[in-house]
């Protein structure tokens, strides 16, 4: 009887040396994928997508225009924005007393940019 292989398994194990070289040669760090992880979760949670999503879409908001906007409490919009603003993710501008966040930069628009656009290819592709 022949033996089951699943399929996410190597068939022998005899990996390719020269490839894994060349890989983990270009590999992130330990330190780079704990930040990268960290910046994920802080992207994993609904209500701080959705407060990302609104900055994307109107530039600049603040607390009170975010808490209406993606119909969350005031508390949980300034919690999110904190941690937000802690990583780097937006940045804050303050006009009297008023403060209107923003994304932080380019990279973070490209992210959500390229993240909204893979979700609609899984849409047309599923």
């Amino acid at each position: 009887m022949e033996a089951v292989t699943p399929l996410d398994a190597c068939v022998t194990m005899e990996p390719d040396e020269g490839r894994v070289a060349a890989t983990r040669d270009r590999l992130v760090t330990p330190e780079e994928a704990a930040r990268l992880a960290d910046l994920f979760r802080l992207l994993g949670d609904q209500t701080r997508a959705q407060l990302l999503y609104a900055l994307l879409e109107a530039g600049e908001m603040c607390v009170c225009d975010l808490t209406e906007t993606v119909e969350v409490s005031d508390t949980a919009v300034s919690h999110a924005l904190r941690l937000l603003r802690t990583a780097g993710i937006v940045a804050g501008r303050r006009s009297g007393r008023m403060i209107y966040y923003r994304l932080a930069d380019s990279h973070v628009r490209m992210l959500l940019d390229l993240s909204r656009e893979h979700l609609r290819h899984e849409i047309v592709a599923g």
